[in-house]
């Protein structure tokens, strides 16, 4: 009963020690399967895109940003793919514009992986396990082909005057073939543009010539303006003013004359490339020719050789049949005959294209060494003479400018000085107005000066060695005296008035016309006594 008893509970200990590992291996089962399965379930960061492909997916490959996705383990796998920006440096230069000129255009592009589904996908085809470097390389050989197009299509003033326009050419191209590969243009930086015959900057600075000139064609008109204003009351002021305008006009002058010439210069340098494009392309042309023509001799040789091959089977055949010897022999003359026309027909094109390659290169090499310069020499002598036109048709401005001012100035002054006259004349007017007679006296007492300076002006010249008056004596005088004794009697009488109106006026007379010296008159001659010194006798 006892054994019974110890053999139940031992039955009843196994089972339970059975279930309790039975419990164990399923809790580490379902243990295991959960970090199993925890482990398979991937979550995307913020910077990344997660990319699952394998058996299970409607594409070649299924991205996602942001969130998580369980991976199914063995039927599929998963990578990610980094949304960092990439900055890419195009050190463009020699690039072709739309009128020949070759460009320099260094720029940074920032390109990134993009969040858009369908560019998502292009990555995840293109991109994916690539390294950055690698991404970089594809993405910069693409940037340079599409800038190089945009470039090609611009002329070197669009490239440089509308920035706008260029930069939305570049956005749009580089962006729409960048998105096949699954990236999205973020930023461009040109950091310059430039050409290696120095154009752009020449543009640049005929710009910024215009501009000083406007600047300094305003402030000189600005100047005039206030010289003028300022001339009504200063007549030095309105001259020096001129004399600025003139040295601003000349000075404008001068920098135009520089402008015209640089361009002058870049014109030139452009017909000089020019004719030396079209000299390579004749000289690349001339050596196809004849690399045609020697390969056109080398078809002879081989057609030469297989001559020789005919001649060597017709000689066998002779030795095989005597029979048919005349009849090789004639067919052998044939065809030496033939391939002999055909090798002179062959040489004589030959050398006719030759001939006509070596013409058209002594026609480039003249169009190069007589033409060109004579254009050249054409277009400077007529920059020269519109440069000379316009610089007389600027001087001749600017000198009338500066008379037309001056005369204006005089003619202020002259009316300033007839007013304070005026002025001056009514105040003495005013002055006289109890005795009118006296303003007249004293206007010519004024004005005498000038006059006997005039007077003696007219005669300072004339050289007198003496006076001879002639009289017939007394000729019917009333009072018993000549002519000529009347004549002396008035001058002399009238001498005394003249020193004293010269006086007043502060004149010094001539010594011939005596001095005045105030003491009693002497006591008068006899008549027979002026008589005698008053008849015809020289003075």
């Amino acid at each position: 009963m006892q054994g019974s008893m110890t053999l139940a509970q031992a039955n009843t200990g196994n089972s339970g020690m059975f279930i309790i590992i039975s419990i164990a291996v399923a809790l580490f089962v379902l243990l295991f399967v959960v970090l199993f399965l925890a482990s398979r379930y991937r979550r995307c960061p913020s910077n990344r895109i997660l990319v699952i492909w394998g058996t299970g997916s409607k594409s070649s490959a299924q991205c996602f940003h942001g969130g998580g996705k369980f991976v199914w383990p063995v039927i599929q796998d998963y990578a990610y793919m980094s949304l960092e920006p990439l900055v890419i440096e195009i050190p463009l230069e020699g690039a072709l514009s739309l009128n020949n000129i070759r460009v320099n255009v260094p720029s940074t592009f920032t390109v990134g992986i993009s969040k858009d589904p369908v560019l998502m996908s292009n990555a995840a085809e293109r991109l994916l396990g690539l390294t950055q470097g690698q991404i970089q390389e594809q993405a910069q050989d693409i940037i340079l082909g599409q800038l190089r197009l945009v470039i090609a299509t611009l002329s070197i003033e669009e490239i440089n005057k509308d920035r706008e326009k260029f930069m939305s050419l570049v956005n749009e191209n580089v962006a729409e073939e960048i998105n096949k590969i699954g990236l999205q243009l973020i930023n461009v930086n040109i950091r310059d543009i430039t050409d290696s015959s120095g154009y752009i900057e020449a543009i640049g600075k005929r710009a910024a010539a215009e501009a000083i000139n406007r600047a300094k064609v305003e402030v000189a008109e600005q100047e005039r303006e206030g010289a003028v204003g300022e001339a009504t009351a200063v007549r030095e002021r309105n001259v020096r003013v001129a004399e600025e305008r003139a040295l601003a006009e000349q000075g404008q002058k001068n920098a135009e004359q520089q402008q015209r010439i640089a361009v002058a210069q870049l014109e030139a340098q452009a017909v000089t490339g020019e004719v030396e494009s079209k000299r390579d392309q004749e000289i690349a042309t001339a050596e196809r020719e004849a690399e045609t023509i020697a390969a056109k001799k080398r078809a002879e040789q081989e057609q030469r050789v297989q001559v020789a091959s005919a001649e060597a089977t017709a000689v066998d055949g002779e030795n095989q049949s005597s029979a048919k010897v005349a009849e090789s022999n004639a067919e052998l003359a044939e065809i030496r005959a033939e391939a002999s026309r055909r090798s002179d027909v062959a040489a004589a094109e030959a050398r006719q294209k030759i001939f006509l390659a070596q013409r058209e290169e002594e026609l480039a090499k003249l169009a190069k060494e007589k033409l060109a310069p004579q254009e050249i020499e054409k277009k400077r002598v007529e920059i020269e003479a519109e440069a000379k036109a316009e610089r007389e048709r600027r001087e001749a401005r600017g000198e009338a400018d500066a008379i037309l001012a001056k005369y204006e100035a005089e003619a202020k002054g002259i009316q300033q000085v007839l007013e304070a006259k005026a002025e001056g004349y009514r105040k003495l007017v005013e002055a006289c107005a109890e005795n009118p007679a006296v303003a007249p006296t004293l206007l010519m007492i004024e004005q005498l000066p000038e006059l006997v300076a005039q007077q003696v002006k007219a005669i300072q010249n004339l050289k007198i060695d003496k006076i001879t008056v002639w009289d017939s004596g007394s000729g019917g005088a009333k009072d018993g005296k000549n002519a000529t004794a009347d004549f002396l009697s008035g001058m002399i009488g009238s001498l005394p008035q003249v020193h004293e109106l010269a006086k007043q006026a502060g004149i010094d007379l001539p010594s011939a016309l005596g001095k005045v010296v105030e003491h009693e008159a002497p006591a008068p001659k006899s008549r027979a006594v002026a008589d005698d010194a008053t008849e015809g006798k020289p003075a």
